[in-house]
């Protein structure tokens, strides 16, 4: 990526050494992998797939309140509560008829850390989301066959994250350099009683690889940090989608497998790509793969719900050794050539676990209480974060008389991986300015979504960063570490 001023930078993008590469990530301990499995090993009953023939779901965490309902096949809308003003002249039902629908998502915010960081005080960010799915079967009778397209208008975003701490963690997983920019554009045919598809066109992996659909209550619930620190650019996610082809394969009801090739840089998104039509094709490809198992699904299951995923990911470019030169000497070292030493391509695994733990009367899948983890690692010696892992426990329709809130905590945890500490220890060793020796980054929040009509809820939110940027030197006070503090925040989110 390249070096921009902090509150310019991809909010994907972390502030890395001189010589870092684009990406890659540590191996997943087996260890971590093995617990993920033994959560969800108990039995796995007939099941109902959750609504995957929707092309609304699988929604990427920041567009998540547009995903249907349950079993419905559109999301609540505050069309409903509008009366005639709703759909003026039947419009949007007509066109639904023909088998186009349309939806938008505008989502506001206030942020602001009252202690820590580097800078302090409140930024306001606007995302306005629009999405057209044209049903090509309904239209024009091409059977299974869909066509989707979404774009942005990112507005007024003061980048907290960057501007006030320098961290790697998303604050605000709507964050990104304001612009008005197409994200998603493809189409998708399905065969065999919808058991095999394939999408291809502009596409983004954050929606259905590596994605918890119990985590995307919070508001720093993002496309992982391990990724977006450490692939070029920050990887095919929020707000970058790059071409690619995305084969998925529905056996039955309980399982997925997916595999998709993209192209492995969306190209900066404030200097490369800034309307998102700079469709990049020459670039290393990304390859990523995943299988997913889902239980008791239906809405008249008793039993607790829960799926579990397993996935990894390979890019095929070149990174650079974040401390050793081509001559194996340590970077830092008045002795070396200043060329960082070029490693062949990144990979990394990942697990997911979401889980039902009590499930009341008459409650969905998503009812009740549940916890979710996500676990990921990747090659230390060209990333910059070689292990990461977050998780929590979110309750939903728990409040009597409020029966659609939710309301939750969570915790991400960044590991800088050894080759970045190790430079940073021999940057100190060589005498060079102060440079604090990074460790890890954290965040806790806590998040509560009140539903206060169909299609608008209000979110108030509370952030605690630990270590910011990894233990970074603070810009403001230099010789000393950048401080953790408290962020507090409300946003609204209105669907259409």
């Amino acid at each position: 990526m390249r070096r921009l001023s902090p509150w310019l930078r991809s909010p994907r993008s972390a502030p890395r050494p001189p010589a870092i590469g684009p990406g890659q990530r540590p191996w997943a301990s087996a260890r971590g992998l093995c617990v993920a499995v033994c959560l969800v090993a108990p039995d796995f009953p007939a099941v109902a797939q959750p609504n995957i023939d929707s092309p609304l779901a699988d929604r990427p965490a920041q567009s998540a309140a547009v995903e249907p309902e349950s079993d419905s096949a559109r999301p609540a809308s505050i069309q409903s509560s509008l009366g005639a003003f709703g759909d003026p002249g039947g419009f949007r039902a007509a066109l639904g008829a023909r088998g186009i629908t349309y939806n938008a998502i505008s989502t506001n915010e206030a942020l602001g850390n009252v202690t820590g960081g580097f800078a302090r005080g409140p930024i306001y960010a606007g995302k306005l989301e629009t999405i057209v799915t044209v049903d090509l079967g309904t239209l024009a009778g091409l059977d299974g066959l869909t066509f989707f397209a979404n774009a942005f208008q990112i507005h007024d975003t003061g980048g907290l994250r960057d501007r006030s701490f320098g961290r790697l963690i998303t604050v605000s997983n709507i964050e990104a350099f304001p612009s008005t920019r197409l994200s998603e554009i493809w189409l998708e045919q399905k065969w065999a009683g919808d058991h095999f598809a394939v999408r291809f066109g502009q596409l983004v992996a954050d929606g259905e690889f590596f994605s918890s659909d119990t985590g995307k209550l919070f508001v720093s619930n993002d496309w992982p940090t391990i990724t977006g620190a450490n692939l070029p650019s920050g990887g095919p996610a929020y707000p970058l989608a790059t071409p690619g082809v995305r084969l998925r394969y529905d056996p039955n009801a309980a399982v997925s497998a997916l595999v998709a090739i993209f192209n492995g840089d969306p190209g900066d998104q404030r200097i490369v790509n800034r309307t998102g039509t700079n469709f990049r094709l020459g670039d290393p490809p990304l390859v990523m793969a995943e299988a997913q198992v889902r239980y008791n699904q239906d809405m008249q299951s008793r039993g607790l719900a829960g799926s579990l995923k397993l996935g990894g990911y390979r890019h095929f470019g070149r990174f650079d050794d974040l401390r050793f030169d081509t001559a194996g000497l340590p970077l830092a070292s008045p002795f070396a050539n200043g060329a960082a030493r070029r490693l062949r391509g990144t990979s990394g695994v990942y697990g997911v676990v979401d889980q039902q733990l009590h499930r009341p009367e008459g409650a969905g899948p998503d009812g009740g209480v549940s916890v979710y983890a996500r676990i990921s690692g990747s090659p230390a010696d060209r990333n910059l974060i070689d292990l990461w892992a977050d998780g929590g426990v979110v309750c939903a329709g728990m409040i009597p008389g409020r029966p659609d809130d939710r309301f939750g905590a969570s915790v991400i945890y960044a590991r800088i991986g050894d080759g970045a500490r190790a430079a940073d220890i021999d940057g100190a060793r060589w005498g060079h300015a102060y440079r604090p020796v990074r460790s890890f980054e954290a965040t806790v929040e806590l998040s509560y979504q009140a539903r206060i009509a169909p299609g608008w809820i209000v979110q108030p939110d509370i952030q605690y960063v630990v270590n910011p940027g990894g233990g970074v030197e603070n810009p403001s006070r230099p010789g000393t570490r950048t401080r953790g503090g408290l962020v507090f925040g409300l946003r609204s989110t209105v669907v259409y």
